[in-house]
């Protein structure tokens, strides 16, 4: 399993890059949506957020289950509101796919990162 998330998590950091650094594809993309600069940026925050994630033991847990969500979400963008993108959602559901398996893999982390968090607020 932290052969997998070891991998996720080089591949969610290396497509945050040109995300966070301007390439112009991917400003392109953003700005075909119709969104801003901020969401482009907002993405790649989340993708190394959730990359670095999964090479935490306590957070690899949740990080995976946002990390699937946030294909959901790659998934309805590369199928509706980005033209020519209907192809990398495949890539997207696969991704999305694997990353339930370590969600589902690492469930008991899920939990007592939940238990602590829920402890933290009851204070």
């Amino acid at each position: 399993m932290w052969i997998a998330q070891v991998i996720l998590a080089a591949l969610f950091v290396l497509v945050a890059v040109p995300k966070l650094f301007g390439d112009p594809t991917a400003v392109a993309s953003f700005h075909s949506m119709g969104v801003g600069d901020w969401f482009r940026y907002l993405t790649g925050a989340c993708e190394v957020a959730g990359g670095l994630s999964l090479l935490v033991p306590r957070l690899c847990g949740p990080g995976s289950i946002a990390l699937v969500g946030l294909m959901a979400c790659a998934t309805v963008a590369n199928l509706f509101f980005i033209p020519g993108m209907a192809a990398a959602a495949f890539a997207t559901v696969l991704l999305g796919a694997i990353l339930a398996l370590v969600a589902w893999g690492r469930w008991p982390h899920t939990v007592a990162f939940y238990r602590m968090a829920r402890s933290l607020i009851k204070r």
